[in-house]
């Protein structure tokens, strides 16, 4: 998981504990009934931006491990480059080759 999404996380547990234990606290909440649906309902919203921040995660993971191939294969590219550029090279600095001489004529006839 992504450290910011971790700590979204974080943040929203916290609210969340601050308020369930405000609503556990208060002399008006007297329905047992209505506060187990308050928790599952904050429960099952924890759980959806768990999920979420799961499938951030993983999505994250998967262009990571694009990038690092592709900056890889972009290094091999670079170094095949440089290997040829000496060649390159040294092919323009060698001399024209001496045009080959015609074939001697025979006569005819």
């Amino acid at each position: 998981m992504t450290l910011q999404a971790g700590r979204g996380v974080a943040q929203l547990s916290l609210i969340c504990a601050v308020i369930l234990g405000g609503l556990g606290v208060s002399a008006c909440e007297t329905d047992k009934h209505y506060t187990d649906r308050m928790i599952a309902d904050v429960n099952t919203h924890l759980s959806a931006v768990d999920a979420k921040a799961t499938d951030a995660s993983q999505k994250a993971d998967q262009a990571l491990s694009a990038a690092q191939a592709a900056q890889a294969a972009a290094t091999q590219a670079n170094q095949r480059i440089d290997a040829l550029t000496g060649q390159v090279e040294s092919l323009q600095r060698a001399p024209p080759p001496e045009p080959a001489a015609p074939p001697p004529k025979t006569p005819r006839g």
